[in-house]
Parts: structure tokens; C-alpha cells; sequence
């Protein structure tokens, strides 16, 4: 077998020198792929396998200690071996060195714990090896790619599986006999997994996906993004705010649409990689665009579509950048009748007939608030609609979303002995329903990415209003760039208010992974 040269585990109780090492092992092993693979295109022939695998960190404490923190993250839960793979540390350096330092200081007082770094028995597929513009499968004819199965290793769904994430991952003894426990939620072949399927979905590299993620149900809300991201863009440094009053965004430095196209703020200097993006000749199925700042702590806004699992598809993946944020603004069916067009609902529940997620999180899971991102939305509503108190409280309701995976809903049957949508949704207490929102929450939970939502009222079928052209063009052109407005404000409240706050100790399980 032809792999890299072999080399000892290294332990450090640097983060820099931790993460250092991690890379050149990646980096080393990368390079042979690529170099072998592009040697196979050519034509030449191999008689051994080739085979490059991720590297992996590993931690051993002995102490039953608690670490002193008040985040919900960075320590181990107790005495033993931890462990994870790792990859791609050019989009994910700073995040890994963030672990580390706080694995190192939470335990590694007077050398009680070190980071070893080495490499680990996991392959690195060569497809997740590949540079970001390199598409070498397609020239490739059917006899080789047939070989290429037997040189090279391909991503084995076997690897990838969420039992970490789910809670359902029973840890096993290693070959020295000594049990392992992960140290993440995702696995580097998972993550890399991932990052092919975001590339897929929504057009662009995960290289610009922000940290903070808006969701939503409509091409208009995109419209009015990319309206205010190009205006953003073309104000002068210093001069551009999102908000009357706001601070000044000038760390907005560029926003990047589908197919990498990459529109630099004024003043900016251009990069590159600028230069290779070029819009698709048709959207992809959801497409993503990015409010980019330096810190990584910009926008992202993704067109999901309808239906839940679209929903659950699209924060699969995203779940793996490891967001600070991620919110669903859209349209919903307001099921009161003190409801009106265009009024607001804060969920702070979910009524889950989504079903897509009903494997991997039983229906008896609770799906909580988050005081954070609650309060951040309804500050966001009055700050933007400059409501207050009870005005506030005539456009805004706050209760219990419900979600369907059933667009035609309306046309069940309503008569006893049936159970009918209507009685569930009244036994319930929802007060608005819609397809989507119930599923972003619960994979937020299942994932611990900090979850919200916000949607409006556009229609009221339990009472005769349904969407009508005349009706429907009105609304959103009076709702939809406040509606977005409101998105947008929350995020920069999250962002002034601290991360750290963000990610709490309601989405840890019992015995939980280090890394956030």
C-alpha cells in the first residue's frame, strides 16, 4: 500500500502546536491523493493501493474533577480517552484552535492534560480530496472508474452515521482494550461528507457560509437580501448601517452569491479567488447567499423551498460548520381569528407532524425556547416595527408553531369520529402552522445550534382568508423587507450580546461531547 511517511504521535499543550501538526498530517496526506489521482487520469497504473488517512486528536484526563467554565463546552465529561478526527483545517482552523485552547485550559493544569496528535485508521476518501474546482471523476471513462474503487478509497456511508449527535453512539474498547469516547458531534468523514452536499445544494463553497443562518420559504426574502447586500457593498467605509441608529458594519466586506460569484465591498481589494466564481445557469435547489465579515460572524440566507424535508436536508449539513445561530423567517397559516394578515409569530413550540426526523428524535422530545434568541427576535420586532408594549403585543404573538409535512392539509376531513388537523391543532394551543419551521428547530436541538423563529401571518384557511393574487402581491410587498429587516437585526443583537451566551447548557446532553 502506498500511504505517507509514518510518524509518532506528537502531544503538546500549545493549541497552535496542536493545530500545527494536525495540518501538516492532513496536509501530507492530501497532497499524495492528489498527486496519485491526477497520475491516474493521466493514464498510469498502479499495482498497490493508495491510501492517505485524517488525523486525529486525542485527550486522556484521569480526574473526575469539574472544569471551572461557565460555558457549556470545551471540557470532557470525566476520567478517560477522547478522541476525533479531524479535516479540511483551512476552513476550520480557528474553530479547532478554539477547542483546544479551551480543552488545555479547562484540564491542563500543571500538565494534566495534553492534546495527541496523530494520525488516525479512518481513510480520507479521495473525492473529499479533491481542490475545489477540480472535477476529475468526469473524465474519466467506465473502466476506470470501475479501477478506481480498487487504488483508491471511497466514502463509506458506514463512517458517517449521527449516532454521536443522536445520542445513541455506544463507545467501544480500542484495540488496546482501552474505551474511547468521541470528543465531537461529526466525524472528519461526515463533515467532509457535508461539505460536498452543501456545495451541491446551494451553490456556493462552504468557505463562505457565515456564521449566523437565515432560513425562509420564499424567493422574496432572497430578492430583498440581495438588495440590501449590493447596497451594502457599494457604500463607502464608514458610511453604511443596516439599522437607523445601529452601529456602522463596516466588517461586511463582501457578498457572495450562487455559483461563488464574490461582489467586494467598496474600497475592499480583491482576492483570487474572486475571480473563478461564475452564476449558474440555473439556481440550485436552495440556494445560498452571504453577507461575509472577516470573524466569519456574518449572514447567510438560504431560499430552503417548502416542505420539511428540505428542512432537515439543508441544516444536516449546515450543522457541521457549527453556526452560532441559525433562525427560520417565513410565511405561515395564522390559526386564530384574532390573528390579521401580516402579524408575527414568536414560536416558543412546536407541534412536530413533520415526520422526517421522527427516527433520529423521538416525538417525546421536548423542543424548548431559548430565552437568548427569543428575547433577541422580539427586541429585534419592536426595534424595526418601533412598537412597544401593547401595540407591540397587537402585531406579535408568541405560542406554538405547528408543522406538517402535508401541503393540502385543508382538504382532510373535519367530521367526527375522525381526528381531525383541526382538533390536534386546538388540543395543541398552535396558533400558526406552517411546513418547515418545527423541523429547523429540532435538528438545531439535535445538533445544539442555537435555534429561533419568526414567521408571518399570510393567510387564515381555518377562516375563509386564503392566498389570492391581488391579496398575496399586497402583503408581501408591505411585509417581506420589514419581515427580513427583523431577521437581520436580531443577528446583530445575538452577535452584540456574546456568542458564548448563545450555546447553553439546554441543547448538552448528560455525558457530552468537548467540542461546541
Amino acid at each position: 500500500m502506498i500511504t505517507p511517511p509514518t510518524a509518532a504521535p506528537q502531544r503538546h499543550t500549545d493549541p497552535q502546536a496542536a493545530l500545527d501538526a494536525a495540518r501538516a498530517l492532513y496536509e501530507q496526506g492530501v497532497a499524495l491523493l492528489r498527486d496519485h489521482l491526477q497520475r491516474f487520469v493521466a493514464g498510469e497504473d498502479f499495482a498497490q493501493r493508495i491510501r492517505a488517512c485524517y488525523p486525529r486528536v486525542t485527550v486522556h484526563t484521569e480526574t473526575v474533577a469539574r472544569a471551572d467554565t461557565p460555558l457549556a463546552y470545551g471540557f470532557v465529561a470525566g476520567p478517560g480517552r477522547y478522541d476525533t478526527t479531524l479535516t479540511r483545517p483551512d476552513l476550520f482552523g480557528d474553530y479547532y484552535l478554539e477547542q483546544f485552547r479551551l480543552l488545555l485550559r479547562n484540564h491542563g493544569q500543571n500538565g494534566r492534560m495534553q492534546l495527541e496528535i496523530g494520525t488516525s485508521t479512518e481513510p480520507i476518501p479521495v473525492q473529499f480530496a479533491f481542490a475545489e474546482h477540480d472535477h476529475v471523476e468526469g473524465s474519466l471513462d467506465a473502466d476506470r472508474r470501475v479501477l478506481l474503487r480498487d487504488l483508491f478509497d471511497l466514502p463509506d456511508l458506514g463512517a458517517m452515521d449521527d449516532g454521536i449527535a443522536n445520542g445513541t453512539h455506544e463507545p467501544r474498547p480500542a484495540a488496546d482494550g482501552i474505551t474511547t469516547h468521541p470528543l465531537a458531534l461529526f466525524t472528519a468523514p461526515r463533515v467532509d461528507y457535508s461539505l460536498h452536499r452543501l456545495r451541491h445544494y446551494t451553490g456556493t463553497a462552504p468557505e463562505h457560509f457565515q456564521n449566523f443562518v437565515l432560513f425562509t420559504n420564499y424567493q422574496f426574502y432572497i430578492d430583498e437580501f440581495i438588495k440590501l447586500g449590493h447596497e451594502l457593498m457599494h457604500l463607502p467605509r464608514g458610511e453604511a448601517t443596516l439599522f437607523e441608529g445601529g452601529e456602522a458594519e463596516d466588517t461586511y466586506v463582501a457578498f457572495v452569491e450562487p455559483g461563488n460569484v464574490v461582489m467586494r465591498r467598496t474600497g475592499q481589494p480583491l482576492e483570487p479567488g474572486d475571480f473563478l466564481g461564475e452564476a449558474p445557469p440555473r439556481l440550485p435547489q436552495m440556494p445560498a447567499y452571504h453577507l461575509v465579515r472577516k470573524d466569519r460572524a456574518g449572514i447567510t440566507m438560504v431560499n430552503i423551498g417548502v416542505g420539511p424535508s428540505n428542512a432537515k436536508t439543508i441544516t444536516d449539513h449546515i450543522a457541521v460548520l457549527r453556526p452560532h445561530a441559525w433562525i427560520m423567517l417565513g410565511h405561515c397559516a395564522g390559526l386564530r381569528t384574532t390573528q390579521r394578515l401580516g402579524d408575527y409569530v414568536l414560536a416558543h413550540g412546536y407541534v412536530r407532524e413533520d415526520h422526517v426526523l421522527d427516527e433520529e428524535l423521538p416525538l417525546w422530545v421536548p423542543i424548548p425556547p431559548l430565552a437568548e434568541v427569543q428575547l433577541a427576535l422580539e427586541a429585534a420586532v419592536a426595534d424595526v416595527t418601533r412598537l412597544e408594549r401593547s401595540e407591540l403585543k397587537r402585531v406579535m404573538r408568541t405560542g406554538t408553531v405547528a408543522s406538517t409535512d402535508n401541503r393540502n392539509w385543508e382538504l382532510l376531513p373535519f367530521q367526527a369520529p375522525h381526528s381531525t388537523p383541526e382538533r390536534r391543532f386546538s388540543q395543541s394551543r398552535a396558533i400558526a402552522l406552517d411546513m418547515e419551521s418545527a423541523t429547523i428547530a429540532a435538528n438545531g436541538f439535535r445538533f445544539r445550534v442555537p435555534y429561533g423563529t419568526l414567521l408571518c401571518v399570510s393567510d387564515k384557511p381555518l377562516h375563509g382568508e386564503i392566498k389570492l393574487p391581488g391579496m398575496a402581491d399586497r402583503f408581501y410587498r408591505e411585509r417581506v423587507n420589514q419581515h427580513l429587516r427583523i431577521g437581520l437585526r436580531a443577528i446583530e443583537l445575538l452577535r452584540r450580546n456574546g456568542i458564548d451566551r448563545l450555546h447553553s447548557r439546554k441543547l448538552r446532553g448528560f455525558a457530552e461531547v468537548a467540542f461546541q
